[in-house]
């Protein structure tokens, strides 16, 4: 029996350089960086002032005030990426089909403002003004299950959490139920809300994240000399996944194929990478074989590329393991030069960059590359994108914890690429 293909039907996302797939694609295109001194809430008290905020997004108009105030951000930016894919996608739920359709949206740190604002409560006034919803906000399967209740969607409905591999986790996963047969389609991506207070002590502490208070327009600058740390960012992507028959039933447009997914762990650090790469290259690996390619299949990579001393050196040895000599051939690029880090959200809102980059033709840069790190030595398209022909592409997503997780992706192709 021909393995069941899944394809991409629509998409969505709510991230620092736009608050649509064609504005944030624009941006990142043309090097615009989307990371700014934080206006939100003030940062007076804090050593680190700005990050990759998402701007001229209200909730309280989105969604009403009333359910505004009963969702968190992490779900609010979830739900807004959702409803751009699922209106993109054309798909309709109905009676026959709600049992088929999936939601894996997951988070990596979930409703972590809804928790901090609940702790103050309890400790500056008593038990009795913790909000009772606190918990359900909170729970990073929140906007997964806010997302089945607004579709009414009845399929398998969770939410991995994987730190910075989320995203691509939930969508790898989404389609191997997809291949096996469980669904026929999916809500798949993910969301996150860490630019908040206290995680920007916490990582500010952990000395990972850039202190450029003094120019935040440049402070993410992955494989340069130098970095000095990742930018903290937040935001959501969402993607409508679909079996390729199933599309093509009701004419759906479609965006790309999902080719190959590889998950490892390294095994070594609550918070490194491991240092030689060997893990994220097997996940390459495992990608390229469950999608029966070479390396010299790949026509671009969006790394991981953090802007942080380890990472951009372990995943430098890393794409060259996996890839050999290739790898100094396959321009590459990290976009979270100019979104910053989305942590969970950082897989999702990558694919969507990685499928824009394949339908448009064109590699988008690594902003801020002046003085590359030697120890750093692959083509990352530095300052300014290129024209490409990009058939068949791989995005990495690297979490704390060990998670390493690889999707790759290809224009669709009635008749397969293999």
């Amino acid at each position: 029996m021909e393995p069941r293909r899944v394809v991409v039907t629509g998409m969505g996302i709510i991230c620092p350089t736009g608050n649509n797939v064609e504005e944030a694609w624009a941006n990142i295109a043309a090097g615009n960086t989307g990371i700014r001194t934080i206006q939100r809430f003030d940062t007076t008290h804090l050593e680190n002032h700005f990050g990759g905020e998402v701007k001229d997004f209200d909730p309280e108009a989105y969604l009403g005030r009333r359910e505004a105030r009963r969702t968190d951000r992490v779900t609010q930016m979830g739900l807004y990426a959702a409803e751009q894919a699922w209106k993109d996608s054309g798909l309709a739920v109905t009676n026959e089909n709600r049992y088929r359709i999936g939601v894996l949206v997951g988070s990596g740190i979930g409703g972590i403002t809804t928790l901090f604002e609940g702790i103050k409560d309890y400790l500056a006034k008593g038990a009795k003004f913790v909000s009772p919803l606190l918990v359900p906000m909170m729970l990073p399967d929140s906007p997964a299950a806010k997302i089945s209740m607004t579709y009414g969607v009845r399929g398998p409905n969770f939410a991995i959490s994987t730190a910075c591999a989320t995203g691509n986790d939930c969508i790898g996963h989404a389609t191997e139920m997809i291949r096996k047969g469980q669904i026929d389609a999916a809500i798949a991506g993910s969301s996150e809300a860490g630019l908040v207070e206290l995680a920007i002590a916490s990582f500010n502490n952990m000395t990972a994240i850039s202190r450029r208070n003094d120019d935040p327009e440049h402070a993410s600058r992955p494989f340069d000399v130098d970095r000095d740390g990742f930018v903290i960012g937040e935001g959501s992507a969402v993607l409508i996944l679909e079996e390729l028959n199933h599309a093509l039933a009701r004419g759906a447009k479609i965006y790309a194929e999902i080719l190959g997914y590889g998950q490892t762990s390294d095994a070594y650090h609550v918070t490194a990478p491991l240092d030689t790469g060997e893990s994220a290259a097997e996940a390459m690996i495992l990608a390229m074989q469950d999608a029966d390619l070479t390396p010299e299949s790949i026509h671009y990579i969006n790394a991981h590329g953090t802007s942080t001393p380890l990472n951009d050196v372990s995943e430098t040895l890393a794409m060259k393991k996996a890839l050999g000599e290739t790898a100094y051939e396959i321009p590459i690029s990290s976009t979270k030069s100019m979104t910053g880090h989305l942590m969970g959200a950082g897989g999702s809102v990558e694919a969507v960059f990685t499928i824009m980059a394949m339908r448009n033709s064109f590699v988008p840069p690594t902003i801020n590359l002046e003085n590359q790190d030697p120890q750093c030595d692959l083509n990352y398209t530095p300052n300014v994108g290129v024209p490409r022909n990009i058939d068949i592409a791989m995005s990495n997503s690297f979490g704390f914890g060990g998670h390493n997780a690889v999707l790759i992706f290809g224009k669709y192709n009635a008749n397969g690429h293999n």
